[in-house]
């Protein structure tokens, strides 16, 4: 598989690597069956994604998306956030092999899963706001 520059940099020197102790928004996507886990971690302030970590289990194009992403969004609204999509995602990795691009996808749910706790916590139902998250047993029939 043919990686570009972008993806092997983000993957050897992964930003915003870990746990976030004051985390106010936490969201886990992915299965043990597919072998990628990604945790997203946030600290949002007035609305604004003020700082962002991540830890993924998974491939190196998985650690290269959640690098990018957690990029992409920190600094940023939570409605700047929900615009992110995983080709986007791709674009600023500079492209992604085929069978990687579901990675993307789990980044792009991981952000919102994360969007979605916070929402939770604050005791707002998230789904009219981010819609579904991944993690609706209805939408894909088992839990992930």
């Amino acid at each position: 598989m043919e990686y570009s520059n972008k993806v092997m940099d983000h993957f050897a020197n992964p930003r915003n690597v870990g746990e976030l102790e004051d985390a106010n928004a936490v969201g886990q996507v992915g299965n043990l069956k597919c072998g990628d886990i990604m945790k997203i971690y946030m600290k949002i302030e007035d609305d604004i994604i003020k700082d962002i970590s991540f830890k993924t289990f998974g491939c190196g194009a998985a650690i290269a998306t959640s690098s990018m992403a957690t990029e992409m969004v920190k600094g940023k609204t939570i409605q700047e956030a929900l615009k992110l999509t995983n080709s986007a995602v791709v674009e600023a990795l500079e492209g992604l092999p085929p069978a990687k691009v579901h990675c993307s996808v789990l980044a792009e749910e991981a952000i919102k899963a994360a969007l979605a706790d916070y929402y939770k916590g604050k005791g707002i139902d998230p789904t009219p706001i981010i819609g579904c998250t991944g993690d609706c047993a209805h939408c894909h029939g088992e839990h992930h």
